[in-house]
């Protein structure tokens, strides 16, 4: 018979998902492992969705995106992020997830390299390598504030390095790029002419600073931004999200890949987003001080028993250092910790090889659970 290709069958499982499969046969367990809101789907964003289904917009939509989303996209972009972005440049896409797949589709050739961050979300890696490119981590480091360093990016150029993929706010660690940051790793982009995958996320979850989208510094058509509306209005099922391409051309790439992939996004959803955008915006602030309370609550826990961390500036995880508790083997320790007390949370090491020691904690578990959680982590 037949055997699967190479590339699809060297795709790394994702740690946190291990740890989700498991955590689903404790039901009792409590979840601090994936970053899914507590908070419920804003009203008007689910009416949206039902009107549209009653209406019959249960048609293909352009590949793009239906016409008013992509525009109230543009209309977002430059008020919260500083881009002027038309709307013909922008792809809705399913999720933030396939946004980055559809950026490493159209942008690398097989053996590619592309820059990832050490520690940085699995599916970094897991996309680089189903489109037969090669992800080489680059490392932040905790003296470092978990940043990239330009001089870590330069000792990893080779021949072969086509893009880097810089996230921010970053998932796992919560860091935030500055401006003066943002700017430098533009600048070494354009000096090794390469492609930029910027993940911006979580874009509008920052607690302590502003954030920073690459886009602003982006003088020579280069940068990707990758947005989503699954952690700002609570859609994760919804499978919404939305690509910036930097210019006209490789926006034309983009939108011809899409027939391919998904050929549209689900068009309720896209109607339901439209609302997300342009219907109250109380929501997003709501959450958005309850993951700052929250993290304030799990500081204060973790300082009261002596545990290391870094403060988180954005998305809404907490880096919890375990290294003096794991024995050097931090995915045994959290399955033992979930089968034994009950708690799942992500190990570090599915985050990249830096990770070994530390474990991801999502804040967006309600208060109590949360610090319930956190007591039978350290118990």
């Amino acid at each position: 018979m037949p055997t699967l290709p190479v590339h699809a069958e060297s795709v790394p499982l994702s740690g946190v998902r291990q740890v989700m499969d498991a955590a689903w046969q404790l039901p009792d367990s409590i979840g601090l492992h994936v970053g899914e809101p507590s908070f419920a789907t804003p009203e008007h964003v689910l009416a949206a969705a039902s009107s549209a289904l009653s209406a019959r917009e249960t048609r293909y939509s352009p590949n793009g995106g239906i016409p008013q989303l992509r525009a109230a996209i543009a209309e977002k972009l430059l008020r919260h992020n500083g881009l002027t972005v038309p709307m013909n440049r922008i792809a809705v896409t399913a999720g933030g997830m396939q946004a980055l797949h559809l950026a490493m589709s159209a942008m690398l050739h097989t053996g590619d390299e592309v820059l990832i961050p050490d520690p940085g979300w699995p599916n970094f890696e897991m996309a680089a390598t189903l489109v037969q490119a090669t992800p080489v981590h680059y490392p932040l480091r905790a003296e470092h504030g978990f940043l990239p360093e330009v001089a870590e990016l330069e000792a990893r150029i080779t021949p072969r390095t086509r893009a880097i993929l810089i996230n921010s706010p970053s998932n796992p660690i919560g860091s935030v790029l500055t401006e003066n940051l943002a700017e430098k790793l533009c600048r070494f982009a354009d000096e090794h002419d390469l492609w930029v995958i910027s993940d911006e996320c979580y874009d509008q979850l920052t607690f302590d600073v502003p954030h920073v989208s690459l886009g602003r510094f982006d003088t020579a058509h280069r940068v990707f931004g990758c947005f989503s509306f699954s952690k700002t209005y609570a859609m994760t099922g919804l499978r919404v999200g939305y690509l910036a391409a930097p210019d006209d051309t490789t926006a034309a790439t983009l939108t011809k890949l899409q027939e391919t992939v998904v050929s549209c996004v689900n068009t309720p959803a896209q109607f339901a987003a439209l609302a997300a955008l342009t219907g109250p915006q109380d929501i997003v602030e709501t959450m958005r001080l309850a993951y700052r309370d929250r993290r304030d609550a799990a500081v204060e826990f973790l300082d009261r028993h002596g545990v290391g961390y870094l403060r988180p500036q954005g998305a809404f995880y907490l880096w919890i250092d375990v290294r003096d508790r794991c024995g050097g083997d931090v995915r045994s320790w959290t399955m033992d910790r979930l089968r034994r007390h009950g708690v799942a949370v992500g190990p570090g090491d599915a985050f990249g090889p830096s990770g070994q020691g530390w474990v991801r904690v999502s804040l967006a578990t309600e208060t109590e659970a949360l610090l319930e959680g956190l007591r039978r982590l350290v118990a």
